[in-house]
């Protein structure tokens, strides 16, 4: 039997690097070794590719792979950067082209795609570090539109990297200098109360064209003070799934995040990103390249409609190869 190929990209630049080499290794524990022939394709921290513990160029560590699974977090693996590497190769790949997964993981070009598209998301304001005003013009820029707490982030990070949280406007000018000295743009978002949810989709999967997964209820310790937001506290969470919330409730979340993965062109799968509140659900963010390590949301979700990682990886494959 003539095995199948199967590149897994792990590693990376950004600062999801340790997120992503666990991703990876899953990626590669799940593909049994009588169907498909693994190549663990890891790229450092510098950019260098390598394969089979040599560094070489990227054409080389793509030569005769059949199907590129891609575990890099973050950076350049969900910036279009390595998408448009694979483009050139003509090396088939799971997961979305290079114009969507630079889209979603830019959360203020992404904001103006979702918003377009009726859907709810909290109220933001962004700045650059080109903007000729300081940080104290900023957070009253940001408050005459809406009022504290605040949760400020960076344009284009992930796993709720490099995020603070000012509880009053004294402060929002200290939080925003922060992130614009380290990423040099900046996202102040007003706090939504309400459950954080974990919302997957997976095109063609069990019959349907875009299949909802069962949202996922982020459960964090008692006494967290900002749901959803802090890293230390998600860290922490437990994950319900199936959740409590109602039918209705559990159908608005699923609609969310089919609208936002078609919204933002994303393809093969996707994980939402959602506050539900009293007033109905609000999209935070999408990701376009879900993780796969321990205590990731996408897992539990499958888990819970009797499915796995290894169906979840092989469909992915099917969708690359299709």
């Amino acid at each position: 039997m003539v095995r199948t190929i199967i590149g897994v990209l792990r590693g990376g630049t950004s600062n999801e690097y340790n997120l992503s080499l666990k991703t990876g290794a899953e990626m590669l524990a799940s593909l049994p070794e009588d169907k498909y022939d693994t190549r663990d394709i890891f790229i450092g921290r510098d950019g260098m590719w390598h394969l089979r513990g040599l560094p070489v160029e990227a054409p080389r560590a793509l030569a005769q792979i059949d199907v590129v699974l891609n575990g890099l977090h973050g950076g350049v693996g969900e910036d279009g950067t390595v998408q448009r590497v694979l483009d050139m190769s003509g090396v088939a790949y799971a997961g979305s082209r290079a114009r969507g997964a630079g889209l979603s993981l830019n959360k203020v070009q992404a904001r103006e795609v979702l918003q377009r598209a009726g859907i709810r998301m909290p109220r933001a304001v962004s700045f650059t570090i080109g903007n000729q005003i300081n940080t104290g013009d900023m957070a009253q820029a940001v408050f005459s539109q809406f009022g504290p707490p605040y949760i400020i982030k960076p344009q284009s990070e992930g796993a709720s990297y490099g995020i603070r949280i000012a509880e009053n406007l004294i402060e929002l000018p200290d939080a925003i200098g922060d992130v614009l000295d380290e990423f040099a743009s900046v996202l102040i978002e007003e706090f939504v109360r309400g459950e954080q949810v974990s919302a997957g989709v997976i095109e063609d999967f069990r019959g349907q064209e875009l299949y909802a997964l069962p949202p996922l209820h982020v459960l964090l310790p008692s006494g967290s003070r900002m749901i959803g937001y802090d890293t230390h506290e998600k860290a922490l969470a437990n994950h319900s799934c199936p959740s409590n919330f109602t039918r209705s409730e559990k159908q608005a979340i699923e609609n969310m995040a089919r609208r936002a993965h078609r919204a933002l062109g994303l393809s093969h799968f996707s994980r939402a990103d959602i506050i539900l509140t009293r007033r109905g659900p609000y999209l935070l963010e999408v990701n376009a390249l879900p993780g796969l390590y321990g205590g990731a949301s996408l897992p539990t979700m499958l888990d819970a409609v009797g499915s796995s990682t290894k169906e979840y990886i092989e469909h992915s494959i099917a969708l690359a190869r299709r």
